[in-house]
């Protein structure tokens, strides 16, 4: 009798294991088909529709600054893949949860999937520009994966009828009783034999021929999946904006900059070019799908405290006489010694032109610039007019912006964290007050006035390089927008401070490369830089975070010469 009772348990906890097991695929195969399809739908309604990048944008828009610092800290420009990556295992968990659920209570299953239905049709109409063709996509994903998932589920009880819903709710088989294999406890015949082990399909069914069922369709969801997530893929680049791209042509600049000194350049391996290539050039935004902006639907609106409010159209720009400048940009987000900054030479219209095109009022102090994917960013009027080249870009080291960098135009203002001042794909600016308006990144507690902070950084060597001991050059760049450069140092093991040879400069809104000649002797050396901008002020050693206004200290590296 033991005995019995040992093989049914072992036999019921198999099944337990076995439903788990085919509920968990068929919820993950439901998923996956979800997924696909609503990719393929955002195909042919449009990218905003796609639910991952839909609920992206959201986590985005809500998660505390501390948090969004860690994330572009530790991954960097790879911060939205890490976050699209996150979500998807998120996605995978809970549809692997609805489908064990399912196993046992369909409707508890289908009750997972709605409410990720009602996240995603949320997350998607909350987008800037959404319309009801956006929800499309999210619906028909979670219509098709409760199909796929009732399917899955039906063919997982008929292929291993020892998980049916019976076997599983049966309280008897908690208690010890002996359970036959269709579910019956018998109870009162404690001396009857056991059944035969292992699954029993259905009356007439072979076990086989329902477990090959199960998986050929859990092959032919998957394949679903896969060829959807690809069709749809195909069909965003409908969307994209990459041949309207190709087909414009700059006009030459009415202002040419001036030609970059030959001694600019320092000839040190390693070392940041003075000129950051497009491909190359940081990019930190809130966008897990680039906006696809037409020149020829882009226009941009000068409004708010103006005498006339005036809309300009991308031709009408190109035909305006256009200034190019050489303008370093640098992050909020960016650490000491940290990559988010670059130095490209750009074309555009001085904003200041357009402003008094349209007539500032008395009173103004702010321009709130707004861009197609829903950004504002709070600019200080008097940095736009006090006589520095701030522009409303279209190109970027001789070629038209990338779309990655605001095609068909962007802010630039020298001198200004991005945060307020570098506006992608601006469409918008409103002259108006810090008193009566907010931008996005200043109602999350950062700082409306922000200067880029004078810094220097070490780029060689780098890092816990090992050396050979020697003449070592140690180089690197130094920034102050609209404030210059004027001299760097370089310390060796808190040791006293060197001057280093400053190339050539190229204005006053560029960073400055720099080099030192190290007489390197073995063993374990920190190395420390500092910069004195054009002011006189010299970069100060107090160690701050990016929030709220900017990093601050010196740049060091560790290096062992042998």
């Amino acid at each position: 009798m033991r005995s019995v009772i040992t093989r049914r348990r072992a036999t019921i906890r198999r099944g337990l294991l076995t439903g788990a097991l085919a509920g968990l695929l068929s919820g993950v195969l439901a998923a996956a088909v979800a997924l696909g399809v609503a990719q393929l739908v955002a195909g042919l309604t449009g990218p905003l529709g796609s639910p991952v990048e839909a609920i992206g944008e959201v986590v985005i828009n809500h998660t505390p600054v501390a948090l969004k610092e860690f994330a572009i800290a530790h991954f960097g420009s790879d911060d939205k893949n890490a976050l699209v990556t996150g979500i998807l295992l998120i996605l995978i968990g809970a549809a692997a949860v609805a489908g064990i659920l399912a196993a046992r209570r369909l409707w508890q299953g289908l009750g997972v999937l709605a409410v990720f239905a009602v996240a995603g049709v949320a997350a998607a109409v909350s987008q800037p520009g959404a319309t009801g063709a956006d929800v499309v996509p999210t619906l028909a994903g979670m219509v098709t994966a409760a199909a796929a998932l009732v399917i899955l589920v039906r063919l997982a009880r008929s292929a291993f009828p020892e998980v049916s819903r019976r076997v599983i709710d049966d309280g008897s088989a908690a208690a010890g009783i002996p359970v036959t294999a269709d579910g019956a406890a018998a109870a009162n015949d404690p001396a009857a034999p056991p059944p035969p082990p292992g699954p029993r399909a259905g009356p007439g069914q072979p076990a086989g021929s329902s477990r090959r069922r199960f998986l050929i369709t859990g092959a032919g969801a998957a394949a679903v999946a896969a060829s959807g997530g690809a069709a749809g893929q195909l069909l965003l680049g409908r969307f994209s904006v990459a041949s309207s791209r190709a087909q414009v042509r700059l006009p030459v600049p009415a202002v040419a900059a001036r030609a970059v000194p030959a001694a600019a350049q320092l000839r040190v391996g390693g070392l940041s070019p003075f000129f950051t290539p497009n491909a190359q050039f940081y990019r930190v935004d809130t966008d897990l799908v680039i906006p696809q902006v037409a020149p020829d639907s882009w226009a941009l609106r000068i409004d708010g405290m103006v005498s006339r409010p005036v809309e300009i159209t991308f031709d009408e720009l190109l035909r305006m006489p256009l200034a190019e400048a050489d303008i370093t940009l640098v992050c909020v987000s960016n650490a000491v010694g940290g990559p988010y900054a670059g130095n490209a030479r750009w074309l555009g219209a001085p904003l200041a032109m357009l402003l008094r095109r349209a007539g500032v009022r008395a009173g103004a102090d702010q321009v709130l610039s707004a861009g197609t994917d829903g950004m504002t960013i709070s600019t200080p009027l008097q940095a736009v007019l006090d006589g520095r080249n701030a522009l409303i870009a279209v190109g970027m080291n001789g070629q038209p912006l990338p779309v990655a960098h605001g095609f068909p135009a962007r802010m630039v203002v020298p001198g200004l964290y991005g945060y307020v001042s570098a506006t992608k794909w601006v469409t918008r600016l409103t002259v108006t007050t810090f008193a009566s308006q907010r931008a996005y990144w200043t109602q999350r507690g950062y700082a409306a006035q922000a200067p880029i902070k004078t810094e220097s950084r070490i780029d060689v060597p780098k890092p816990l390089a090992q050396l050979p001991a020697g003449r070592v050059p140690v180089a690197g760049v130094a920034w102050a927008p609209h404030r210059g450069i004027s001299a760097v140092e370089v310390s060796v093991d808190n040791g006293p401070w060197h001057a280093a040879r400053l190339a050539a400069a190229d204005g006053i809104d560029t960073w400055r490369q720099w080099m030192w000649a190290w007489d390197a002797v073995p063993g374990l050396h920190s190395l420390r830089a500092r910069a004195t901008d054009g002011t006189g002020v010299t970069q100060t050693s107090q160690e701050d975070p990016p929030f709220p206004d900017g990093a601050s200290g010196w740049d060091s590296v560790v290096v062992t010469v042998t």
